[in-house]
């Protein structure tokens, strides 16, 4: 990225917060308003208004013909899972997002039929990611629609959920059936975005157990995955039957000792959202660590790297996804704790996604946005498109034009 390009993005970000801080009726909006005095930050709301509407252009197209969940791309084209995976909350999501931005009611129609199709899921309890299938989906529906149903779906969907915490490490396993010895210990940062199903549950049932459920595995990731710089490993192990810490490791990321850039993200994020959901002032302090640190690995084209301590980094494979996951946690951060920077920062990410990730070029992609990698180390996915890519990608840029549109969707409230 030029000199001149990267000013531009900083000049554009920094007249946002300036515009955000204002006592306008645009910002206690939450909405990024134009004005003569900030062209730079009108060029870049255009540039996050476009993006939005080639996203939900996209979604016009193709998902009339989707009747499964899309799970990632091959040749640009999506590939599927019939039960949803664990990113089958994504695709109803994008749907719901669509709806907001556009008014558009065939969205809703098609978000109400695939959410429909994860049913059978509220009652897994071989999996930690039923927040991830959950909450975009039904959790949303019910916030739009009001219809009790969904609320009952996902008040089920947590309890499936509490079935795989240890009370003896203070963890919600990650993997494995409850039956199943392995990966019984093993605890990841993907996680830490489950718990907000939890906190869902507690306030719609008015039963404490499942957000002290929430809060304890939170406190017991923020005591085991951050590093003294800020940096964290994708998995930490436990003694299943004791509790007792055994040490990092890693599925996704390059080793036990690097810093996979998709796992960090979900910490800045999920961190900042159980310290909304508690008030807990630690949990605010650790998604600031985790985000500082992702912050000070970013290049100037300001899309995450895959893995921020492989030996190839910042030289290597990109995951767009991680950026947009971030910027999404980094606006929460900004407004939490006052600091314009990660509001700033934010939206450096989003638009250089917008301007230099989507699938914008491609007469066949099928997904928005591209130059996103799933499991590096298994070769699985690399510089292809992912669901939650899309999704997030379309949270973060409403959350910065309308941010009353995405509250209704996905309750950005704190205690």
């Amino acid at each position: 990225m030029s000199v001149s390009r990267r000013t531009l993005l900083t000049t554009a970000a920094g007249a946002a917060v300036a515009v955000g801080a204002s006592t306008s009726t645009a910002a206690a909006a939450g909405t990024v308003a134009a004005t003569p005095d900030h062209p730079d930050l009108a060029s870049a709301t255009r540039t996050l208004r476009q993006a939005a509407d080639y996203a939900v252009a996209k979604l016009r197209a193709v998902a009339p013909g989707v009747t499964a969940f899309p799970v990632g791309t091959k040749f640009e084209k999506w590939t599927y899972s019939q039960n949803g995976d664990w990113v089958g909350g994504f695709w109803p999501g994008q749907l719901w997002l669509a709806w907001l931005h556009s008014g558009e009611e065939q969205f809703k129609t098609l978000a109400l039929a695939s959410a429909e199709k994860l049913a059978p899921r509220q009652n897994d309890t071989g999996t930690h990611d039923l927040g991830f299938l959950f909450s975009p989906s039904w959790v949303t529906a019910w916030r739009l629609t009001g219809d009790e149903k969904w609320k009952a779906g996902a008040v089920q969907a947590a309890s499936s959920l509490i079935k795989r915490y240890n009370p003896a490490g203070r963890f919600i396993r990650a993997w494995g059936a409850l039956s199943d010895p392995n990966n019984a210990g093993r605890v990841i940062m993907d996680t830490m975005m489950n718990l907000d199903l939890l906190a869902f549950a507690s306030a719609q049932t008015g039963d404490p157990k499942y957000l002290e459920i929430a809060a304890a595995h939170a406190k017991t990731a923020q005591q085991h995955f951050p590093r003294p710089d800020g940096s964290t490993p994708h998995v930490f192990d436990f003694d299943p039957v004791t509790g007792a810490p055994i040490g990092p490791n890693t599925v996704q990321g390059y080793s036990p000792t690097s810093c996979w850039s998709r796992g960090q993200a979900w910490g800045v994020y999920g961190f900042t959202t159980i310290h909304r959901r508690t008030g807990d002032p630690e949990f605010l302090t650790t998604a600031r660590r985790l985000a500082d640190f992702a912050l000070s690995q970013l290049t100037p084209d300001h899309v995450p790297v895959w893995d921020y301590l492989a030996p190839q980094a910042p030289d290597d494979v990109k995951d767009a996804s991680a950026g947009v996951i971030m910027a999404c946690g980094l606006l929460d951060l900004a407004e939490l704790t006052h600091r314009p920077h990660y509001r700033e920062s934010a939206l450096r990410i989003l638009t250089a996604v917008s301007r230099t990730c989507l699938t914008t070029k491609s007469t066949r992609a099928e997904a928005s946005v591209a130059r996103c990698t799933r499991n590096r180390p298994n070769e699985d996915g690399v510089e292809v498109s992912l669901p939650y890519a899309d999704y997030y990608l379309l949270e973060g840029i409403l959350r910065v034009l309308d941010r009353r549109k995405v509250d209704r969707a996905i309750d950005l409230s704190s205690v």
